[in-house]
């Protein structure tokens, strides 16, 4: 049998790994002495989790490119099927776990709207903090690692910090850091404590006065600018042409924000800016992002504002959880209790779709029942697998460092992507 081309070893001394393949499907020329195949990932942390890339190089040029994923599949549509809706809610959050707070938020608004249940004012309040907090801990990673891959590791520190501070203040709500499961079907597991309201508008005035520090530091940096403007372009049509949504959208010119265009919770309520830019590269996008930190921090202050005391939950039977001195203290209690964790509640017959403006874009749950405690179909509009399918002519002609420059800044999130 004739040794295979890809063991062969090239003339620049590169060893091309056994079962490589050309992305382009082009060999008569793959072997010249300028150009050669190369593995990407999946183990390099510019790839942002477990990605791959098979890039055709033309010296340090990206010629042809092929994106894999599924290095961290987790089944999690096929576990939403198995297991009972809440049992489901701590599996959410390891979705974009960079913003763990809003998954959970998203996936029992849809439970909710197939059951039909309406939670209290309250309720929608914390979960609007809990959103728009789990943003600003999203664009701040976002930003300050997309920073760091280009060599700027200050400006990450600063967002860090920030970031470490609203960890501490989710904390406070949950008992939990970075996966939650904070909000419940019908409520959310805790009530914010005393005087959450007063420590969120002190966290919101230091985040402030961080953010401009932050777009001082690196926004006019010429190194910065060099190596993001113009780097990555994906103008209106790729996104359209690919379905992008969120920041990447926004930064090439698609003014489409879901809290402003198709509102839910009080959204209606409360007056924020959507940050559009047009050219739709590496800088756009960072840039949006910078600004919708700084808006999602205004939204935080009026719903600070707003909120007022009052029930967390629905008062529904069917799927408010009892309390814990009624669990504790009555026969009925523990067994409804117990009924609840290990058999979970019934849901009718139906289906429902809630989408949602998450941190990198529209995220949805579609659910179908066919009654009882499961769902019978379950599917998860992720943004990242949208965002990641454009890598590819995004980073065609571009050199390497600017490809690392590119997915850092559309923000690949593996969980979300292989769920």
């Amino acid at each position: 049998m004739a040794e295979s081309k890809y063991n062969q070893t090239l003339p620049s001394g590169i060893q091309i790994a056994q079962g490589a393949q050309d992305p382009a499907h082009d060999t008569d020329d793959l072997w010249d002495d300028s150009r050669v195949t190369v593995n990407i990932g999946p183990t390099h942390p510019a790839m942002h989790g477990a990605l791959r890339m098979a890039a055709k190089l033309n010296g340090e040029t990206i010629e042809k490119s092929y994106c894999e994923f599924g290095y961290t599949h987790r089944a999690k549509e096929k576990l939403g099927e198995n297991r009972t809706y809440h049992n489901f809610i701590v599996y959410t959050d390891r979705l974009n776990y960079c913003s763990a707070l809003m998954n959970n938020v998203i996936y029992a608004m849809s439970v909710e709207k197939l059951m039909g249940v309406e939670v209290p004012e309250r309720c929608i309040w914390l979960r609007m903090v809990c959103c728009e907090l789990a943003r600003v801990i999203d664009h701040l990673i976002c930003i300050g690692i997309n920073a760091v891959d280009l060599g700027a590791f200050s400006f990450f520190l600063y967002g860090f910090h920030q970031r470490e501070e609203a960890y501490t203040l989710i904390e406070k709500l949950c008992g939990a850091r970075l996966t939650t499961s904070y909000s419940r079907i019908g409520g959310m597991m805790a009530d914010a404590p005393e005087g959450f309201e007063k420590e969120l508008k002190s966290w919101i005035a230091r985040t402030r006065k961080v953010i401009d520090e932050m777009d001082e530091l690196l926004t006019t940096n010429k190194i910065w600018r060099n190596r993001t403007e113009g780097v990555c372009v994906f103008d209106r049509e790729m996104c359209m042409k690919y379905s992008y949504t969120g920041p990447n959208a926004r930064a090439a010119g698609i003014d489409l924000d879901l809290r402003r265009d198709q509102p839910v919770m009080f959204y209606k309520d409360v007056e924020f800016d959507v940050p559009v830019a047009q050219n739709g590269d590496v800088n756009s996008r960072y840039m949006v992002r910078l600004e919708e930190i700084r808006q999602s921090l205004n939204i935080l202050s009026q719903v600070a504002d707003k909120m007022k005391p009052g029930p967390i939950w629905s008062e529904d039977k069917r799927i408010r959880i009892p309390d814990k001195d009624v669990v504790h203290n009555t026969m009925e209690g523990l067994i409804h209790h117990f009924k609840f964790f290990m058999t979970g509640f019934q849901v009718p017959v139906g289906e429902a779709y809630t989408q949602f403006e998450a941190s990198n874009g529209e995220m949805g749950f579609y659910i179908v029942s066919k009654g009882g405690p499961h769902a019978h179909r379950m599917r998860i509009r992720g943004p990242s697998v949208w965002h990641y399918q454009g890598l590819s002519p995004m980073v065609e002609g571009e050199k390497i460092a600017d490809m690392v420059a590119g997915i850092g800044s559309i923000n690949i999130i593996a969980g979300e992507l292989d769920r």
